[in-house]
């Protein structure tokens, strides 16, 4: 084995062009990108929805609706998934925000809701940020409370 029959190993080298190395290459001059215009200089980057020039979609359709800036966003967990925790042995008899973050059902900035899904048969105090009416019946019929934070 000499230096003079080295080869790179099959598929390892992808044969391409190589533009703006000369007009011998023939890929020279303006190396592929036409005349003027701000495609055929170097920083060009198009914006997200450029439609050309045309008036783009997120334009041209009408909007509506309102978004409530104040809106409250809950993390819903239903009564099933709480009966399986207490099913794991991962919970006993109280329930509280830190459970559910200990346990991956929230996060720390998360607000919480229990809503009312599943069956809950075990007895079960429970402190959290909100509760469904279906949910306070079910843990009130099984013998727990409800308490809101």
């Amino acid at each position: 084995m000499d230096l003079n029959n080295l080869t790179p190993a099959e598929g390892s080298v992808k044969k391409r062009k190589r533009i703006a190395r000369g007009e011998g290459s023939k890929k020279g001059g303006t190396s592929t990108r036409g005349h003027k215009g701000a495609k055929s200089r170097s920083g060009y980057s198009r914006k997200v929805g450029f439609e050309g020039g045309q008036m783009p979609l997120q334009r041209r359709v009408p909007k509506f609706g309102f978004t409530n800036p104040n809106r409250k966003e809950y993390r819903g967990v239903n009564l099933h998934t709480l009966q399986s925790l207490v099913d794991n042995k991962k919970i006993k008899d109280t329930v509280d925000f830190e459970t559910l973050i200990q346990n991956g059902l929230a996060h720390k900035n998360d607000m919480v809701k229990i809503l009312g899904r599943g069956e809950l048969t075990a007895k079960l105090n429970i402190t959290i940020h909100g509760f469904s009416a279906s949910a306070i019946a079910s843990i009130e019929a099984a013998g727990g409370t409800a308490n809101t934070l």
